[in-house]
């Protein structure tokens, strides 16, 4: 029954194969999500520099990472996830052994969910030696430290795990862009890319506004900045070129076994890594363990919509791409 399934999938998708017109949109649509990545990402960090030492900077701050941390979770478990699931499942990859005999999107998720666990340990072990590396200095030293430089060193220790968290969820967002290039730059069906480009150019404008939010508040410099905007923006249409180059010199398309299993477990682990952060680093940070929200409910209030909007508006871009 797999092979007839599989058989009614290819005759539907022969109708809409056509190399040369979805090499035309290939083209288009590596100009078009370049400029929406760009956008997407920048915008946020241009705000934030722009009303920097306003009287609502840090509020405002707050409502766009909580905003970030909904598109980043719904990101995961809306896209990601399904999508790396789908590739394992296929039927010309579940009829095989081992992938029909163990649910491996499902483990291979959790891998990257203790892969980000385990480099925010570490991490977070170095900030608190730095933190705690005072308290050997001597009691001379100690009393020549006055309030306002304990105060500075805690909130630059504080904007350290910002950065790491930023970097950390750049690499998973990177991850998931590849994929989505790769499978796009490989696919030949005009039916299915047509929709995408459209669908995409949103995609990285809220993936990018998610990812931008975080950079905004860990205080990078305008160089560490520019550089991390231009690698997400190049992501996913170096994506499309790789799929292309694998496509003229394998003649792999985007339904070929290897690449749904090569889909399904980079997907899985970018799942992982990304469903840790945005729980962990991002919405238990801000709702638990920021003074600015707990003094304030109407600002936690606010956040929480913020967070919603977030996970709704990346959803439902899920009827698309």
């Amino acid at each position: 029954m797999a092979t007839a399934a599989c058989s009614m999938d290819l005759s539907r998708e022969a109708s809409c194969r056509d190399g040369a017109a979805a090499s035309q949109l290939k083209l288009i649509s590596l100009f078009v999500i370049f400029i929406t990545s760009a956008i997407g990402m920048s915008a946020p960090v241009l705000l934030a520099r722009i009303f920097r030492g306003k009287p609502l900077y840090d509020r405002a701050l707050v409502l766009i990472k909580c905003f970030a941390a909904g598109v980043i979770l719904s990101t995961s478990l809306v896209h990601v996830l399904p999508d790396a699931y789908a590739a394992l499942a296929d039927c010309h990859v579940a009829s095989r052994h081992p992938w029909k005999d163990f649910p491996f999107s499902g483990l291979v998720t959790l891998i990257g969910a203790i892969l980000a666990l385990f480099v925010d340990l570490v991490a977070s072990s170095h900030v608190g030696h730095a933190e705690y590396a005072p308290i050997g200095a001597g009691e001379k030293e100690l009393r020549g430290v006055d309030e306002e430089g304990g105060s500075e060193r805690g909130e630059e220790l504080v904007r350290l795990k910002q950065r790491l968290v930023s970097q950390v969820l750049e690499i998973g967002i990177i991850f998931h862009s590849v994929i989505i290039g790769v499978t796009m730059g490989m696919s030949q069906n005009v039916c299915t890319i047509r929709p995408l480009v459209a669908a995409l150019a949103f995609h990285q404008i809220f993936e990018g506004m998610g990812l931008g939010g975080c950079v905004a508040q860990a205080g990078f410099s305008y160089g560490t900045v520019a550089y991390m905007c231009f690698m997400f923006s190049v992501t996913t249409p170096l994506g499309i070129i790789l799929g292309m180059i694998l496509f003229s010199l394998t003649g792999y398309d985007d339904s070929n076994p290897n690449a749904l299993i090569m889909e399904g477990l980079l997907g899985s682990i970018s799942s992982g890594i990304l469903i840790y952060m945005a729980l962990v680093d991002l919405i238990a940070a801000d709702f638990f363990h920021n003074k600015l929200m707990n003094s304030d409910p109407r600002l936690k209030k606010a956040s929480f919509v913020a967070l919603t909007m977030g996970s709704a508006s990346m959803s439902i871009l899920a009827l698309w791409a």
